[in-house]
């Protein structure tokens, strides 16, 4: 077995198919592993069948909310650039959610979102950041249910919306948007050492 799914520390130990089944996903590929097979398996399985897009739904599962917001975030600076004066409101106050997670920080990712324009693709960051929890927000609002897989949604949607950013190289962006979501799996950052800050 390939290992490049290994060591995911970050993510939950239940077998894939339940959390499939939590965030209301299914994927497309039909799958060897059993029901009870890990989230490594199944990604290694998806990865052999070059299935990506089932990998990155998957992986947008998996990860937890801070972790799967953050990697939204690295999908977004890499349409809007890096730098405070490429930033966006959403892509802003979900980057601050990720530094110091609380309500207060989530109140103005939510706030973003209603204030977006609607060209604003990063508002995908804000809104993985308001369904974080699987709610629809603080106060009032944590009392009601999110949609289902509401922020693994958001989160998987910014990154394709990356994705079709790169035409250009297609191919290896997403393979560099699935690395990037296990090194942070890992633990890690998400930003490649040879590509520094801006990664």
């Amino acid at each position: 077995m390939s290992d490049r799914f290994s060591k995911l520390v970050k993510i939950p130990p239940e077998p894939a198919a339940k959390l499939l089944a939590q965030g209301n996903v299914k994927l497309e590929t039909p799958l060897d592993a059993p029901a009870s097979a890990s989230v490594e398996t199944v990604l290694t399985e998806l990865d052999s069948k070059g299935a990506n897009v089932d990998l990155l739904r998957l992986i947008s599962i998996a990860l937890p909310a801070r972790e799967r917001v953050w990697w939204a975030c690295l999908a977004a600076r890499d349409i809007v650039g890096p730098g405070v004066e490429n930033e966006t409101p959403s892509l802003s106050a979900a980057e601050a959610w990720v530094f110091r997670p609380s309500d207060e920080a989530r109140a103005v990712a939510i706030d973003s979102t209603e204030h977006a324009d609607r060209s604003d693709v990063t508002v995908h960051c804000a809104m993985a950041v308001m369904y974080c929890d699987g709610t629809l927000g603080i106060g009032d609002m944590a009392q009601l249910p999110a949609p289902p897989g509401g922020s693994s949604i958001a989160a998987f949607a910014m990154n394709v919306e990356a994705i079709a950013a790169h035409k250009d190289n297609f191919d290896a962006y997403i393979q560099e948007v699935i690395d990037r979501a296990i090194d942070i799996g890992r633990g890690g950052n998400g930003k490649r050492k040879d590509k520094g800050e801006g990664a």
